[in-house]
């Protein structure tokens, strides 16, 4: 099974900042690959960082603004001279439209430029918030902290949105419909594997729901559902002992020969290759 975490017991109220220069808040190994039940949010003001993320090594250096998902494996694998905040938070704190625009548009790492008045904004409001959780002795203070994490994640939308911003309307809804998609694909793969499902929750038409995501994407509807399918089943493989058999089932396919294939087609290995090149050849647990 796949370790993950909950928020620290030190949370107050769904959210947790920690200073990096600080003593350690963190309860658990984060250098072991694990998942957590809620949002992690890093500014690095300095320093060089070495991470894994769902089998993708992440190297960067500061200034940058780095967001790890609940569904996302990850570890710590190297860390220098870091200095900035950590905020740990339940995502159900947040604004819905925020969440869907950090989920789809922020990348790993998102590279900032000092002495920006983005930048500038981001430090005042991780201050205020490291500030705020120190007097958090109260129900109100507690709002005013909620308040000022979805100001910050506001603003980071907000950057990330300009970034990206089309000219056209018609395009600005293609992009809606498509982030809306992907969250559903995240959110309900192992039971949705149908187009016409998303396209009906979606109030559109198959067509336009495929026409608009390969537009934008370059890959199908179907071909995101396998994705998101498959990258839960590679978590599977390494971090459990579970059989394929088992781990098709999990992902949603009653048919392990169907999915094997399906495995092969995305991943260019079978599911045991795939296991025996990240694992080796004796398939140990991992802890």
């Amino acid at each position: 099974m796949i370790q993950q975490f909950e928020l620290s017991p030190q949370a107050k109220a769904g959210i947790i900042m920690v200073n990096m220069e600080g003593p350690k808040a963190g309860d658990h190994d984060i250098s072991n690959p694990h998942r957590d039940d809620h949002c992690q949010l890093m500014l690095a003001l300095q320093g060089e960082f070495k991470l894994n993320i769902d089998f993708e090594n992440v190297e960067f250096s500061s200034p940058a603004l780095l967001c790890v998902f609940p569904e996302e494996v990850h570890q710590v694998i190297d860390v220098k001279d870091p200095k900035g905040w950590m905020i740990s938070f339940d995502p159900s704190l947040v604004n819905h439209e925020v969440m869907q625009v950090l989920e789809n548009k922020i990348t790993h790492p998102f590279l900032l430029e000092e002495g920006s008045a983005f930048f500038q904004q981001l430090i005042v409001l991780m201050d205020l918030i490291e500030k705020m959780q120190v007097q958090n002795t109260n129900t109100y203070v507690q709002k005013s902290i909620h308040a000022l994490l979805n100001s910050l994640l506001s603003l980071i939308a907000g950057q990330l949105f300009t970034n990206i911003q089309s000219d056209k309307e018609k395009e600005n809804r293609g992009v809606i419909i498509k982030e809306a998609f992907l969250k559903l694909a995240k959110e309900n793969f192992k039971t949705w594997k149908q187009p016409a499902q998303y396209a009906s929750v979606l109030s559109i038409s198959t067509a336009h729901l495929n026409d608009t995501v390969k537009l934008l994407t370059g890959s199908s509807v179907s071909a995101h559902i396998q994705k998101v399918s498959i990258m839960e089943a590679k978590r599977l493989l390494y971090f459990t002992d579970k059989t394929v058999k088992e781990i098709a089932y999990e992902v949603g396919y009653d048919e392990p020969v169907y999915f094997g294939k399906l495995f092969k087609k995305v991943a260019h290995l079978t599911p045991l290759e795939f296991r025996k090149k990240f694992r080796g050849q004796d398939y140990l647990p991992l802890h």
